[in-house]
């Protein structure tokens, strides 16, 4: 059976969220396990990596696209469908009454097209919005504290009002030189 060359299709299963991971790795030690790696192919999570500011710390995180939900390119078969819908913490198969839809090529496309235009930059996560009171944590304004007037994303830059010599000032910062998470001391 190993010479066939299996015609296979970009399927979107449901499963618990929070347990994408680890479906993911049984899904494919078991295929492999009972024989099935040549009808099951790349699994995916499609997810990006985030870099987030906590307790004044640059944390790399990974933040998943679509929660609940994985990506398997597959042969679709009697087995195969079998096997995913038989595994563990599987819900079932995204499609009309739950039987199994392949993706049509330009919706794995935009997805994998926004999985790899995600990795090739990193995102900061913000942990502020518009009035929040944050504290200054670099720079020359560190230890100032204000409140957030404007938000750019797209410059991951932020306007923050704050007091100098008493008066209002707008200081333009990165979004990793301020934190929410500070006690007034």
């Amino acid at each position: 059976m190993n010479s066939v060359d299996f015609q296979k299709q970009w399927f979107v299963v449901h499963v618990f969220t929070g347990q994408e991971e680890k479906i993911k790795n049984f899904l494919e030690q078991e295929a492999v396990r009972i024989g099935l790696q040549d009808r099951i192919g790349q699994i995916l999570i499609p997810s990006e990596e985030v870099i987030e500011m906590r307790d004044g710390k640059k944390r790399l995180k990974n933040r998943v696209f679509f929660p609940g939900y994985l990506l398997v390119e597959m042969a679709l078969d009697k087995e195969t469908q079998h096997f995913i819908q038989n595994t563990p913490n599987v819900i079932n198969f995204v499609g009309p009454r739950n039987r199994p839809e392949p993706l049509q090529k330009r919706e794995i496309d935009r997805i994998l097209g926004k999985a790899d235009s995600a990795a090739s930059q990193k995102l900061i996560e913000i942990p502020f919005k518009v009035d929040d009171t944050i504290k200054i944590i670099d720079g020359p304004f560190k230890d100032f504290t204000g409140f957030v007037t404007e938000i750019n994303q797209e410059r991951r830059k932020v306007k923050v009002m704050v007091s100098i010599f008493g008066r209002s000032t707008p200081v333009e910062l990165d979004f990793l030189q301020i934190t929410t998470n500070f006690r007034d001391s």
